[in-house]
């Protein structure tokens, strides 16, 4: 018989051309549909203890499918044919076929005989029917089902991993993250999603299949390899591995969904529980600080102080502030949380309520009730008795302030008036006491009044029982008795100033005496002191005679000043006479004068002390101008006669210098001989010298005497010196000069007469000017042109190379010299310097030391250069650059 299928979807027929087309298109996917299918299959069969290898050969006797349909549909089925022939298995078969139809399924085209045949094509669309109609037919997902209803169930599931995109069931999985998605979506720890990759299908898929097949018990049944190496993968495989997912997480959501409804029913019932503890509790502390406060309310015992009531009000207004209005709240909320939890449980189908005895609504209302009873009236005996203790309290501080107000007038003034001040004041000091005093004796009278409004104040106290009148009493007696006492330490203050204030007019009379007399003595004792210890400074006998005629004067007043003294002392006795008497506490001094007996005596002492000491250095002075003046005179003596001298000789050596009597030998030899007898007038300079130590030893600054100093004496002594020397080594220049060049004695001669002519001013060198007048007298062409000028800035540049202005005698004869005279030149030591190389560039070392004194050779070869030219052969030597070098053309 044949059988078809009418699905939700569409039917059979329609299944098997889609089957047909598939399988023709992609052969890959009947492979992909026997693996999916044997393992979706062999997942059911293990719970019946049996598995399947070849789907088309294990289904060919129809009894492991009749026993797939039990275990898929949890129903018995006809009771299967156990023989082995042909028609049994045929029987098994349509049994199989005839439930399949009996669940609404309409099969076409497929024939037990098909299937008993073993045709692979009819027995895998038999498989998937019931795949079809046992595990995505009943898929519901928001009012889609089967297909639509398992492809919205991936989407949602999948919809927050964004590199996951589910579409379809072929191509949307073959990365295998769909898979995982879905199952890190409700199995989160078996699956790190995070280090998955999207170019990484091969470990992704593994990974699904695995941990699937592991702790999900969905077996594997798909191969990593097909999928990824499909173009598109099978979409029925696909669908039956998606929805073992689907119905191994659906179980454990159902399982969810009834904890959640036990945890509701349970949530509830614990809120309940909770209200009804909470009501109890609010209910118990609410009637508990009822029971507390209204005793306190009900206590009208009066307090004996303003404020102790004032604190009494201040608490009940706190209370009615601060703790009642939460208690308000409490009450209010205690009624409202116990209407919400009546109307909770009956909602619930709960039994009503009932709170503990005494803590009904009712009983917290007539507990409230009573409260406010006892705060009737409270409030008001509160302010009654505080205007009451308000009377007592303002007589009692207008006590307080005018007692404090005494008593603060009348600190100190107990001291004030005891203290003994007079006894070591002044009279200006004692006067001031007295105006003081008067004025304080005019305020003691003002203040009586205010003594006696204290002591009215405090009889009223008493006679109204204020509370605090021992107090008050005690604080009024107090202020009566300093009152009496005042009056009397007033009295005797007075007259112990008035009696102080005579005996101090009588010493300050003293006073002023002893200061008009004193100053003037202290002022004489004082200006002798600074006259017998002045330093004085004398250079002359006549300066210290005169020192002395004036200290003789001031001896003979100090008798008469002994008498001063002793009558300025007198007055001072009289003063220590009357204070020893009267017993007068003189703790100041002498407002008139600093200055005291003991500083009188004491300079006195000091002054005939100082003129004995006068008298000794005026004698010891006069005796050392006498040694100086015979110091002056022995110096300016010998001073006298070789300043002249020394200014004679330097004349005369300026003379030979110039006159240029005889030849330079013989100008040489007078030199040298007056030289000679210059230096034999030396010990005359050395004598000079110890005399001036002896005048600088004695501090002689000045001589009369004489106009020569020491410094003029050894300045003239080193110039006579430096002048014939320099002479001299002028002449042996000359004489060096003449030989070397060639000059004639009479060229010498008329060299000096030209340069003497010029040098006007005799000073041995001519400046700029002169030198180019001398040079033009000599017969030089130096015009006032521009190349005159050059042509003398060459000169110069030769003849003052130090640019110092000036041209000496020897760079004169120098440079004459040179224009005169035939010179060696640096071609010249070149030209020798070849001939003895033979005619070569360069020299070799052995040649110089052939041709050479060895001296001079090794001169040559130590600051010789190598030759570096085209010719040059090992250890050559350069020759011309050192000949360069030794004319200043070059370094060498």
């Amino acid at each position: 018989m044949d059988h078809h299928y009418d699905g939700e979807e569409n039917d059979y027929m329609q299944q098997e051309d889609d089957w047909d087309r598939d399988l023709l298109l992609d052969p890959a996917w009947e492979k992909q549909q026997r693996k999916t299918f044997t393992a979706w299959c062999n997942s059911h069969l293990r719970k019946a203890g049996t598995q399947i290898e070849n789907i088309e050969e294990d289904f060919r006797d129809g009894l492991k499918l009749m026993l797939l349909l039990e275990v898929i549909s949890g129903e018995r089925l006809a009771k299967p044919e156990r023989g082995k022939m042909r028609v049994h298995k045929i029987s098994n078969v349509n049994k199989a076929l005839n439930f399949i139809a009996s669940k609404g399924v309409k099969l076409v085209s497929i024939g037990a005989e098909e299937i008993v045949d073993g045709n692979a094509k009819m027995t895998l669309g038999m498989i998937w029917t019931i795949i079809l109609r046992f595990a995505i037919q009943d898929i519901s997902v928001e009012e889609t089902s089967a297909k639509e209803g398992l492809l919205l169930w991936c989407q949602r599931k999948t919809a927050p991993y964004k590199n996951v995109n589910i579409q379809n069931f072929h191509i949307s999985w073959k990365d295998g993250l769909g898979f995982c998605a879905l199952i890190h979506r409700h199995r989160p720890e078996l699956i790190d999603y995070g280090k998955l990759r999207k170019d990484d299908p091969m470990t992704n898929l593994n990974t699904a299949f695995d941990v699937a097949e592991k702790y999900l018990d969905i077996p594997k049944m798909l191969d990593a390899e097909d999928i990824v190496g499909t173009a598109r993968p099978d979409e029925k495989a696909i669908m039956t591995y998606v929805s073992s997912f689907y119905h191994a997480f659906s179980g454990a959501q159902k399982a969810e969904t009834a904890a959640n409804r036990i945890c509701k029913v349970l949530a509830v019932n614990q809120e309940n529980e909770q209200l009804m503890e909470d009501y109890e509790k609010l209910a118990s502390d609410l009637l508990e600080w009822i029971r507390r406060t209204i005793p306190w309310l009900e206590n009208r015992v009066p307090e004996s102080t303003m404020q102790a009531m004032q604190q009494k009000l201040e608490d009940f207004r706190d209370y009615r502030r601060q703790h009642k209005p939460p208690k308000v709240q409490e009450k209010c909320q205690l009624e409202i949380n116990f209407n919400t939890l009546q109307t909770k449980l009956r909602l619930s189908n709960r039994p009503a309520f009932m709170p503990s005895e005494g803590k009904m609504v009712s009983d917290i209302s007539n507990a409230w009730g009573a409260l406010e009873g006892a705060e009737k009236g409270y409030e008001e005996w509160l302010l009654n008795e505080i205007r009451r203790l308000e009377r007592l309290d303002h007589l009692a501080e207008k006590f307080r302030q005018k007692a404090a107000i005494h008593e603060a007038w009348t600190e100190g003034k107990e001291a004030m008036l005891t203290q003994k001040d007079y006894e070591t004041a002044s009279l200006s000091e004692i006067k001031a006491l007295l105006k003081k005093h008067e004025a304080f004796e005019s305020d003691l009278a003002a203040h009586q009044d205010r003594v006696e409004q204290i002591a009215a104040i405090a009889q009223e106290l008493n006679e109204l029982e204020y509370y605090d009148s021992p107090s008050v009493n005690a604080r009024c007696q107090k202020i009566c008795d300093q009152w009496d006492a005042l009056g009397a330490l007033t009295q005797k203050r007075s007259e112990a100033l008035q009696r102080t204030e005579k005996l101090l007019e009588t010493i300050d009379q003293l006073y002023l005496e002893f200061a008009k007399r004193a100053a003037p003595f202290n002022n004489w004792m004082e200006g002798a002191m600074e006259d017998l210890q002045d330093t004085f400074i004398v250079h002359t006998i006549e300066e210290i005679q005169g020192l002395s005629t004036a200290h003789e004067q001031f001896k003979a007043t100090l008798p008469e000043a002994d008498k001063e003294r002793q009558a300025i002392l007198g007055i001072h006795n009289e003063i220590a006479k009357i204070v020893q008497t009267y017993h007068v506490n003189m703790a100041g001094t002498n407002p008139y004068t600093t200055i005291n007996p003991t500083e009188i005596n004491a300079k006195w002492d000091k002054v005939r002390q100082l003129v004995p000491q006068r008298d000794q250095a005026l004698i010891e002075e006069h005796a050392r101008q006498q040694n100086n003046e015979r110091l002056r005179r022995q110096f300016a003596n010998q001073a006298n006669v070789i300043g002249p001298w020394i200014q004679t000789k330097m004349e005369e050596i300026g003379r030979i210098s110039i006159e240029m009597h005889g030849t330079l030998e013989d100008q040489l030899t007078h030199l040298r001989q007056y030289e000679k007898s210059i230096v034999n007038y030396k010990p005359k300079i050395d004598q000079l010298e110890g005399d001036h130590q002896q005048i600088q030893e004695a501090l002689i600054f000045d001589n009369k005497h004489t106009n020569y100093t020491m410094e003029h004496i050894r300045v003239g002594w080193e110039q006579l010196l430096t002048t014939i020397a320099r002479t001299i080594n002028e002449i042996e220049n000359q004489i060096l000069t003449r030989d070397a060049k060639g000059i004639s004695q009479e060229q010498l001669n008329e060299f000096r007469a030209s340069f003497n002519h010029f040098d006007r001013d005799h000073s041995g060198t001519l400046g700029a000017e002169e030198f180019k007048a001398c040079l033009i007298s000599l017969g030089f062409d130096i015009g006032n042109d521009a190349q005159g000028e050059a042509e003398f800035a060459r000169i110069m540049s030769i003849v003052d190379p130090n640019r110092l202005g000036v041209v000496t005698f020897q760079a004169f004869i120098d440079f004459m010299s040179r224009e005169t005279a035939d010179t060696d030149t640096a071609d010249q030591v070149m030209a020798s310097f070849k001939v003895l190389a033979g005619d070569k560039n360069y020299i070799l070392a052995e040649e110089l030391r052939r041709e050479l004194p060895p001296d001079q050779a090794e001169y040559c070869i130590s600051r010789m250069a190598p030759y570096t030219g085209p010719d040059a052969v090992p250890g050559a030597l350069d020759y011309m650059s050192f000949s360069t070098a030794l004319y200043g053309e070059s370094d060498l």
